[in-house]
């Protein structure tokens, strides 16, 4: 890793230099493609398909920690998908499942900053087709590829503090825990503390190996059982 502070003429502790540095671009509304899942751009034409698939859970409990609440209907899926769309502040997907071609999740990069090269992963929402499922961690394999391929310098992924399973899941595929925000926002009534975790550009490539290697299908046996963990390919 670079070292993260330089001495300057006057003796004082600075940050490292960044003579080529140059704002990135926006991340284009294109469909990333992976051996499980496909991220598309979020379209009007999702909206039947995420209903069913978020309709599959037995509560809304997977919601508690979103800004909004579950759609109970069509038309309501697609006020929310229209609305996603319509915010100019993020690049919305919708994560299509290669075995039949139908979007089962939500995901979208929001807080885009081109300027400094940071970027963040957010308004995850997985439908119960997607939890524990290998499509999950491709899809964020995928936006991070994209990320890094555009020249970002940060992802961030920031989470309700209360919300463990998020933030175990930003840490399992490498994201490192930054610290907590308190009582920055109110959400459904109620307070919220915020995770903040982040992977930088140095620490991509080794990353990238690792979940590379952990979704080839050489690593999964017949019945989708993985044989090696994620984090043992971290390991090496």
């Amino acid at each position: 890793m670079t070292n993260l502070t330089q001495i300057n003429q006057y003796g004082q502790q600075v940050g490292f230099a960044l003579p080529d540095w140059q704002p990135v671009t926006r991340p284009a509304r294109c469909t990333l493609s992976g051996q499980y899942c496909l991220l598309a751009p979020l379209s009007p034409d999702h909206s039947d398909a995420l209903y069913h698939a978020f309709s599959l859970a037995a509560d809304d409990r997977d919601w508690t920690w979103l800004g909004a609440n579950r759609p109970e209907s069509a038309e309501e899926m697609a006020t929310w998908v229209a609305q996603k769309i319509a915010d100019g502040s993020l690049v919305p997907y919708a994560v299509i499942n290669r075995a039949d071609n139908r979007a089962c999740g939500v995901v979208c990069w929001s807080a885009i900053d081109t300027v400094n090269g940071a970027i963040e992963i957010g308004h995850v929402t997985w439908s119960p087709l997607m939890q524990r499922n290998v499509m999950g961690t491709e899809a964020l394999y995928l936006l991070l590829s994209q990320a890094f391929s555009l020249g970002y310098r940060r992802v961030a992924w920031r989470c309700d503090a209360t919300n463990v399973a998020s933030r175990r899941a930003a840490e399992r595929i490498g994201f490192t825990f930054e610290g907590r925000f308190r009582q920055v926002m109110t959400r459904k009534q109620r307070n919220r503390d915020t995770d903040w975790l982040s992977i930088i550009d140095c620490e991509w490539p080794h990353l990238r190996s690792a979940l590379e290697n952990w979704l080839d299908g050489e690593n999964f046996d017949s019945k989708g059982k993985q044989k090696r963990t994620l984090e043992s390919f971290k390991e090496t």
